[in-house]
């Protein structure tokens, strides 16, 4: 379970295919400080540590993940969010998070404001139910407000810190992000749907 808020980026070093499985290697600044075995979100999606070199770990992503998140789009030297899971100790800074991708979205439209940014993003109609005006969504990991909701697409308005401290700033016209739907969202949703 994670919250949104990043903790660190990190860059893909080396990828490896072996059979339908995607290895990726990321160096990072936190890579020295995480354990074996240990869950991570990566741009939203939750891998597990499976080894840990100095400054680099490795995590491995199944067919599965692969399909259904951008992780097919990760080069070498693309720039990815990080983030430890949650303490259950500590304040929610963002919204539950669980790091189980929903959707990508395509950026369709990027403006540079006053002092901020906005970014629309396109996605399946499919999940529309999923996604209100002024609530919570996960981007690349990131926990954000939408609005201007409509039923394929969001705009979310990103500050400085956040642009610069997160992979927001690689986001062009075109990219592909992960979209994580906020989880309550979707338990209301779902009973909604057994009671009619």
């Amino acid at each position: 379970m994670f919250t949104g808020i990043i903790e660190s980026t990190g860059i893909i070093q080396a990828i490896e295919k072996k059979g339908t499985n995607s290895t990726f290697w990321i160096n990072s600044t936190i890579s020295s400080e995480l354990k074996i075995d240990q869950s991570l979100s990566h741009n939203g999606v939750c891998l597990t540590v499976e080894e840990i070199i100095d400054n680099t770990h490795r995590v491995t992503a199944i067919e599965e993940t692969i399909k259904k998140t951008n992780l097919s789009y990760w080069e070498i030297n693309t720039l990815i969010n990080l983030e430890r899971c949650m303490k259950m100790n500590g304040r929610l800074d963002g919204h539950i998070v669980q790091g189980h991708t929903d959707d990508v979205a395509k950026c369709v439209s990027k403006k540079v404001l006053d002092g901020s940014w906005e970014f629309t993003f396109q996605f399946s109609a499919e999940f529309a139910s999923l996604i209100i005006e002024k609530g919570s969504v996960s981007i690349n990991g990131i926990s954000l407000t939408c609005f201007a909701v409509t039923n394929n697409t969001f705009t979310v308005a990103i500050i400085p810190y956040t642009y610069h401290h997160t992979n927001m700033h690689c986001i062009e016209v075109g990219s592909i992000v992960n979209i994580e739907f906020d989880i309550i969202g979707k338990y209301l949703t779902r009973i909604a749907s057994l009671t009619h």
